[in-house]
Parts: C-alpha cells; sequence; structure tokens
C-alpha cells in the first residue's frame, strides 16, 4: 500500500496534445487529469497509441501540451523555458525511457556520475549502493554495448534513482526483461515509494499494474472511466 501522505508531487489538468504530419492530425491527450501523491505508485495502462507515453513526456516537461497544465512538486512546468524546465528534471525527476536514457560512449559508472552531476552533486558511494542493489556492481566498468537487455533496463533504472528523486517516471522498464528482473524492478520502484517517492510507471504488463497502488487506464488519448 502506499504510504500515508497527502502532499501531491505531479499534478496534471487537463492535458491535450496534437500531432500533426501533413494534413492529419493525431489527437494523442485529450483533456487528460492526473494528480500523484508522494508514496505512491501510478502505473498507466492502455494499448498502443493510447497516449501513455505522451503522458510521460509531458509529466517531465520534454514535451510541451498544447494545451492543459503540468506542476511538478507544486512548480508549474508547462510554458516555462527549456532551462528551467531542465532544471526541475534534474533536481526532482528521474526518468526511464523506451528509448534509453545510457550514453553509448560511457560504462555504466560514468553515466551514474553524469546524471549525478547534472542534479549538482552526487558521490561515488552512492553509485555503488545503487549497483548492488541492482546486482551491477560486477558491470560498473561495462559499456551499454556489453550489457544484456536485462542488464540494460536496470542501468536504465540506476541513471534514473541516482539521484534519489522525489519522482520516478518509468516508461515500459520491463518491457524487455524476463520474469525475475521484472519482479526485481518493481520491488525497488515499490522501495522507493515506500520512502515518500512518487512513482508512474507506462506498461502494458500485468505485473505492473498489480504492483501499482492505481491504475489510470487510457484509450485513445482519454482516461477511461
Amino acid at each position: 500500500m502506499a504510504a500515508a501522505a497527502s502532499t501531491v508531487l505531479v499534478r496534471a489538468d487537463d492535458l491535450y496534445r496534437f500531432y500533426h504530419a501533413a494534413d492529419e492530425e493525431t489527437l494523442a491527450l485529450r483533456g487528460v487529469s492526473l494528480r500523484v501523491q508522494a508514496g505512491e505508485v501510478v502505473a498507466v495502462t492502455g494499448p498502443s497509441g493510447s497516449g501513455k507515453s505522451t503522458l510521460l513526456a509531458c509529466l517531465a516537461g520534454l514535451e510541451e501540451p498544447d494545451g492543459g497544465t503540468v506542476r511538478i512538486a507544486g512548480r508549474v512546468v508547462s510554458r516555462r523555458p527549456e532551462a528551467v524546465r531542465a532544471e526541475l528534471r534534474g533536481r526532482s525527476i528521474g526518468m526511464l525511457f523506451q528509448s534509453g536514457n545510457l550514453l553509448e560512449h560511457l560504462d555504466i559508472d560514468a553515466n551514474l556520475a553524469v546524471a549525478q552531476r547534472l542534479a549538482g552533486g552526487g558521490r561515488p558511494i552512492i553509485r555503488r549502493d545503487l549497483l548492488d542493489q541492482l546486482g551491477l556492481r560486477s558491470r560498473e566498468h561495462s559499456t551499454p554495448a556489453e550489457l544484456s537487455g536485462g542488464e540494460l533496463a536496470r542501468a536504465g533504472l540506476a541513471v534514473a534513482l541516482v539521484n534519489d528523486p522525489p519522482i520516478v517516471l518509468a516508461d515500459e522498464p520491463t518491457g524487455e526483461v524476463d520474469a525475475d528482473t521484472e519482479q526485481q524492478i518493481l520491488a525497488l520502484l515499490r522501495d522507493r515509494a515506500g520512502f515518500g517517492r512518487a512513482v508512474i510507471v507506462a506498461s502494458h504488463s500485468p505485473a505492473v499494474a498489480a504492483a501499482a497502488d492505481r491504475v489510470v487506464h487510457l484509450i485513445d488519448g482519454r482516461v477511461a472511466r
């Protein structure tokens, strides 16, 4: 169960997102609203193309909604300069997206060090503790090309968690891993929520939905009622 808490760390109000290609318009989000409290794990589910990834990108300030407002830890993200959004991401959000968040030319430890520097600090001991938790300590000097699919997923999660952000956004974090690795990743995300973090996971996996405190189901860019 979610930790008792009333602090809303993620708030999205009436989000709209449109994409245009030639004369065609795709309505990715149609009036989506969401509240996620500290200590809560929320699963965002729905078929491919339902708007899950777009919603997470808007919450992270990586995409600008065409309508509506996003607030992260009480601060408005929408319609702010990229420098402001980047600062908010670095300090408040740990992100794991399908495209990956590892720099290919750096080993795992160096990737974690970069993430720490972007957030304004960090120590090697924190990186090593996290790698131990994820079973990656023996692979800390391996580059992404040298990792298996499961190791890549866990390394990406390490980057998302290394600064112990108050908010974690994960897009299909268990999509390419076996059942044991999936449970390991979900246990770590639940652990973060237990320390008062807000965790939002977009996924098709029934295991992710089962591990969440709440499920938000999207269909055609809307929250299913």
